[in-house]
């Protein structure tokens, strides 16, 4: 068992400390938001994530699982440092990497005696000696240290498992003494034999970025399939299903839609972009995808204008508004970017999403309808846009929907609907490359 110190109780910081301490460590999430940490040991979590509830609750009851705004103390009491807070995107692509920075100085400060500190947020290449070098200048006195890259790898909707049964777990380090103390921190998944890779700081650091890089530009290919699919009558959902039958591809980011968004590809592929400009390393091929991606959102336009031609007069009922499903984040969510659009055209908009809603009325306000439910969105509605595949629309009363919308006009972007079943039910149905309308 060792005594963690975790920075940050975001979405990566909450979940890495209440899996930690499910392992069995002694883990202390640190957050200068009191009254957050106030609510999460109420029980009421600043995220939605299936299972972590019931993960802190467990872990807090036990006594592994403390929450304190007290830095300093916690370092003290802690050997291993994770850093977990946030790094924002810029508008020139790159990370803000002020909180990184600001935590190593509070850490140093705070040091009596020999510290893992182990970067956890996804940062650029070079962040972790930039860190050290802080952690350095900023030492009341001399103290050896270890710095460790380890990235995380959760996908919002299921980090538990993620974190629980990785595919793999990726740890930079620079000596052996940190080596065995990261080892024996992820030990538990070592029964599972799940592969650690030990490598240099800074090739951990490429890891992460590259391996989100290497997803968007999977969802970009098969979303440029996906158009010409439209285009020569052939069906992407096929095409997907038999390529992800070959084990060099694989079936997972085949599915056409209107691209990715989220918290991490959108801001890993403008970062590795970034550090690629600035090193003189062009990386064509992710570019492109981020282009494929940002050019989704004007197909979807597009194709609503030409069935809906009076559209800055109309209403759009959007069911979905998350990034993905069993998450309420909507940063870079294409449901948020379409509604943008519409506003700007001047149509109105009926929103629906299980969970996202009360994010979605931080951004929106009062500029759109909130509905109860699909039905009370879809409510005299020219057409409804199904922008996010929750499983509750896979299974929607269709009869009820084409009686609460004005015109029966379905826009599937997720294509979770069969197109013969929909039309023959009297909508006017549109998916992505599987019919030219």
């Amino acid at each position: 068992m060792f005594k963690i110190c975790m920075v940050g109780t975001g979405y990566v910081g909450l979940v890495s400390g209440a899996c930690l301490a499910d392992f069995g460590h002694r883990v202390i999430c640190v957050d200068i938001d009191e009254a957050r940490l106030a609510s999460i040991q109420k029980g009421v979590m600043p995220i939605y994530e299936p299972g972590l509830k019931d993960l802190v609750a467990r872990n807090y009851s036990a006594g592994r699982l403390l929450f304190t705004s007290d830095l300093k103390s916690a370092v003290e009491d802690s050997l291993v440092i994770f850093s977990a807070v946030g790094t924002p995107e810029r508008e020139d692509g790159s990370c803000d990497l002020s909180a990184v920075r600001q935590v190593a100085k509070d850490v140093a400060s705070s040091m009596s005696e020999y510290k893992v500190f182990v970067q956890k947020s996804t940062v650029p290449v070079g962040t972790s000696e930039e860190v050290g070098k802080i952690i350095q200048e900023n030492l009341r006195k001399s103290i050896e240290f270890d710095r460790v890259s380890n990235p995380e790898f959760l996908r919002e909707g299921s980090a538990i498992e993620d974190f629980m049964r990785p595919n793999r777990v990726v740890i930079g380090v620079e000596s052996d003494r940190a080596r065995e103390i990261m080892r024996e921190i992820y030990r538990p998944l070592y029964l599972l034999e799940t592969p650690i890779v030990f490598t240099t700081i800074r090739t951990a650091e490429i890891i992460k970025y590259a391996s989100n890089a290497f997803l968007a530009t999977k969802i970009s290919f098969i979303n440029e399939i996906a158009e010409l699919c439209e285009e020569v009558g052939a069906d992407v959902d096929e095409v997907a299903k038999a390529m992800g039958l070959d084990r060099r591809i694989g079936p997972k980011f085949l599915h056409a839609g209107v691209g990715y968004g989220g918290s991490c590809l959108p801001k890993d592929v403008a970062a590795i972009i970034h550090t690629a400009d600035e090193s003189g390393v062009p990386l064509r091929i992710i570019k492109a995808a981020a282009e494929v991606n940002r050019a989704l959102m004007d197909r979807l336009m597009e194709k609503l204008r030409a069935e809906l031609p009076a559209l800055a007069r109309g209403t759009i009922a959007v069911i979905g508004v998350s990034f993905k499903p069993n998450t309420d984040d909507v940063r870079e969510s294409p449901a948020v970017r379409l509604i943008d659009l519409l506003l700007a055209e001047g149509a109105r908009v009926r929103a629906y999403d299980p969970v996202a809603l009360d994010n979605v009325r931080q951004i929106f306000k009062d500029r759109i309808y909130y509905g109860k439910d699909s039905y009370d969105a879809a409510s005299g509605a020219d057409a409804l846009v199904i922008m996010t595949e929750w499983n509750e629309f896979r299974v929607l009363d269709l009869e009820a929907v084409r009686k609460s919308l004005r015109h029966p006009i379905v826009f599937d972007c997720r294509n979770i609907y069969q197109p013969e079943t929909l039309e023959k039910m009297g909508f006017k149905y549109h998916s992505f490359g599987r019919t030219r309308r």
